[in-house]
């Protein structure tokens, strides 16, 4: 009877020893699994901030077509503003020197 109970003890104790090896693999497993999650999610950031990204220079690339005759119209207009600017300045530097 004493080495039947001593039998079940030591089954007992190799059950309980197998069973931390299986939280212990299980735990590792988690582990990578939720580095795995992350990996994936940064990914999955990456691929639509590119696509953003890429949605952006299309829409700024057209807009750009568009406009650029209104901007080259607009760019003329202001070198011409600015040159005005630079004869008056002129001029009230020539009138502050006499």
């Amino acid at each position: 009877m004493e080495k039947e109970f001593e039998k079940l003890t030591e089954n007992v104790m190799d059950i309980k020893s197998l069973i931390n090896t299986f939280n212990t693999t299980l735990e590792n497993i988690e582990r990578r699994l939720s580095r795995l999650e992350q990996m994936d999610s940064i990914e999955h950031r990456v691929e639509v901030n590119q696509i953003d990204l890429s949605d952006i220079k299309d829409s700024l690339q057209r807009i750009e077509e568009k406009q650029s005759g209104e901007i080259q119209h607009i760019n003329r207009r202001l070198d011409s503003h600015l040159v005005k600017i630079a004869k008056a300045e002129e001029d009230i530097i020539i009138l502050k020197s006499k």
